[in-house]
């Protein structure tokens, strides 16, 4: 595509997004309402449940888990300032319910607003993204460092291990160069949820909590990486390395349409329609779909479905030669064959 029409095709998006860039105080109430009210009383269902039978506790957790993913879209839309049109109320709601996802609003703001400007440049990868290495750099790696790479790239520890690490861990800490109010609001996050957790303990015992509060927290965490991850690693994704990088095209074909069935684009916020996010943070996740709407080009981009999506477990190393992303087994594949080449032409 050249960069005339890359010009044009931007600047024909922009006038189509532009009546969906500013956010809707009415929808914005509204949704946190329908969001925080049924989570808090499904939440409270669950631990009434206790007394009957674990088995009529689990599916209000599930139920409470994809509100608490619903929860996050909020926080997730706050830190993009695109929730409420006035500053303070994103960063107090945004504080809010970063607690409620164990996620510092500052720290994350930035992570993810670098997520965004980098979002499938070679050259900038490593903040606010999934770990993906080429396949020269796969190879270039020791083998210690192969196997940690392919630990983290493993469905059963990214999808079981990785919402524990992330949100219990990682988010605990600074970032190594924060700003001190960056740093002062992580602090702030990690004693408000000490003081909460504490709480609640103090009021419904500490197994009680844990019964309930553990898998919410886990389901939704599955559900928050699944999104994360299964919406930039498809096949023919799009990494570029600086000289050749477009922010357009990062955000048309490196991030994909997520065809859900509707009660699910309900409940995780829209986030589905994540091309048009990625070309615009500025529309609000209850516009996102309108916006996809608009224009016949908006919606040409890569689609993937319940089912389509599980394919995107065996993508694994981008590689640079073929622009597509492939699984391990390719490489091993292709390295004995190489292996058998030199060892014939060496005999």
């Amino acid at each position: 595509m050249s960069t005339a029409r890359v010009t044009k095709d931007q600047d024909n998006w922009r006038k189509s997004l532009a009546p969906y860039e500013k956010s809707n105080t009415k929808y914005s109430v509204w949704q946190l309402i329908n969001t925080l009210v049924p989570f808090f009383g499904l939440w409270y269902l669950a631990y009434l449940s206790l007394s009957v039978s674990y088995w009529l506790t689990i599916p209000i957790m599930v139920l409470a888990g994809g509100f608490l993913v619903r929860t996050f879209i909020i926080f997730h839309d706050c830190c993009h300032r695109s929730f409420f049109k006035n500053r303070k109320a994103n960063t107090i709601v945004g504080n809010i319910t970063g607690i409620m996802t164990l996620c510092s609003y500052d720290q994350w703001r930035y992570s993810h607003s670098m997520h965004h400007a980098t979002n499938g440049n070679l050259d900038k990868r490593g903040t606010g993204d999934i770990w993906t290495l080429t396949v020269n750099e796969y190879l270039a790696l020791s083998p210690l460092r192969r196997w940690v790479y392919r630990m983290y790239r493993n469905p059963m520890i990214m999808f079981t291990i990785g919402p524990i690490y992330t949100f219990l861990l990682i988010y605990r800490f600074n970032r190594k160069g924060a700003p001190k109010k960056e740093r002062m609001n992580t602090y702030m996050v990690n004693v408000a949820l000490v003081v909460i957790i504490g709480l609640l303990c103090w009021g419904i015992g500490w197994q009680a909590f844990l019964m309930i509060q553990g898998p919410i927290f886990f389901m939704s965490g599955v559900g928050g990486i699944w999104l994360f991850y299964v919406q930039h690693q498809f096949e023919e994704s799009y990494f570029e390395e600086e000289e050749n990088w477009n922010y357009v095209k990062a955000a048309m074909h490196g991030s994909s349409f997520y065809k859900l069935p509707r009660v699910l684009h309900w409940i995780t916020g829209n986030i589905g329609f994540h091309h048009i996010h990625h070309l615009s943070s500025r529309v609000p996740n209850y516009f996102l779909e309108s916006a996809h709407n608009t224009s016949p080009v908006l919606q040409d981009v890569q689609t993937i479905t319940l089912l389509t999506s599980l394919q995107s477990l065996r993508f694994r190393i981008w590689n640079e030669d073929t622009k597509k992303f492939i699984g391990f087994k390719d490489i091993d594949t292709s390295l004995k064959v190489k292996n058998k080449k030199q060892h014939q032409k060496a005999g």
